[in-house]
């Protein structure tokens, strides 16, 4: 899951969870949470889903998981995505092209700081990175961290399968999504790349869970499915599921400043495919249908966020503890 602070923490690790997810915002760093995860728990799998990939440099990417795998030894991944179009120009202020070529760089030139040996230069030569680095001290050394990539469309899901170790579904994923356009494509850049290992699937659930006030975790479900669809590089995913015409209503709704008004634009076949919600036994029914829109290797529960404050989510948190081992964990 999604790490949901320390106070739950302990309790997920001996509930079961085998695997826990640190996130970005503007109020949040995946590599500061991520370093809480290592602090507070002690045999979860562990890592950013996602860091923003363009947010930082290669070896700053690097040099914190080298940072931290001395501390959780064995249990890192690291999840880069490549953000919205919109905050790479206007929050990151970093180049927003071509994002599909410059991750795949970005993808190659952390391996290349991971993977250096002590007394080997650190060497990597493309377009947008170039790394040629004389490191004296003897602090390197081979790191075997998966890299996995957020991969909601089709190339950037082929080009998950050409370089990395995996792709990360989103919260929206449905079965559809997964089975008709990810894998596929992923599959695709395998091929392409005359790749034979298989590759990891990662992916995070919406999941609100309120057995006294049910009504009240749906609405937090819908609100959240609607935020995540304002922003239009999900328009593909959109269409696929001919939703034009509720995406449509929310977005109006949302520029007008109505988040009620959002959340009843999402109609009850989207809340069923997208997220698990309602009370505890709901929630198995669901978990139960949706086996197939699931990803195949771990899977994390993620409490909706979208105006859901620190206390609901951390509640949220600890209902869905009596979902694990609804969802695959390493």
């Amino acid at each position: 899951m999604p790490w949901p602070g320390r106070d739950v923490a302990h309790e997920a690790e001996e509930a079961g969870a085998g695997a826990f997810c640190a996130g970005e915002f503007v109020d949040h760093d995946a590599y500061l949470t991520l370093a809480e995860i290592v602090a507070h728990s002690e045999h979860a799998l562990a890592g950013p889903a996602i860091a923003y990939a363009f947010a930082r440099t290669p070896y700053a990417h690097a040099t914190a998981l080298r940072h931290l795998h001395a501390q959780a030894p064995g249990r890192l991944f690291l999840g880069l995505g490549s953000a919205a179009f919109r905050i790479n120009r206007d929050w990151l202020d970093v180049p927003a092209d071509r994002p599909v070529a410059r991750i795949a760089e970005t993808v190659g030139a952390v391996r290349a700081w991971l993977r250096a040996e002590n007394g080997e230069q650190v060497r990597y030569s493309g377009e947008f990175h170039s790394i040629d680095a004389d490191v004296r001290a003897p602090v390197l050394g081979r790191l075997d961290i998966p890299v996995l990539l957020a991969a909601f469309n089709t190339r950037m899901a082929a080009t998950a399968g050409r370089v990395a170790d995996g792709v990360i579904g989103h919260g929206l994923f449905t079965r559809s999504w997964w089975q008709d356009v990810v894998r596929p494509s992923a599959g695709h850049g395998t091929a392409q790349a005359g790749r034979t290992e298989p590759l990891l699937e990662h992916g995070w659930v919406i999941t609100a869970v309120d057995d006294t006030a049910p009504e009240r975790a749906v609405a937090d479900a819908r609100r959240m499915i609607a935020f995540y669809l304002t922003v239009r590089t999900y328009d593909p995913f959109v269409a696929h599921h001919g939703w034009e015409g509720p995406v449509a209503r929310l977005r109006t709704a949302f520029r007008a400043g109505d988040t009620d008004a959002m959340a009843a634009a999402v109609t009850d076949e989207m809340l069923t495919e997208i997220a698990v919600c309602g009370t505890t036994a709901d929630a198995k029914g669901t978990l139960a249908r949706r086996a197939g829109s699931l990803p195949r290797d771990v899977g994390y529960f993620a409490p909706p966020s979208f105006l859901v404050s620190p206390r609901r989510r951390a509640a949220y948190a600890r209902a869905s503890l009596a979902l694990i081992g609804e969802l695959p964990a390493p």
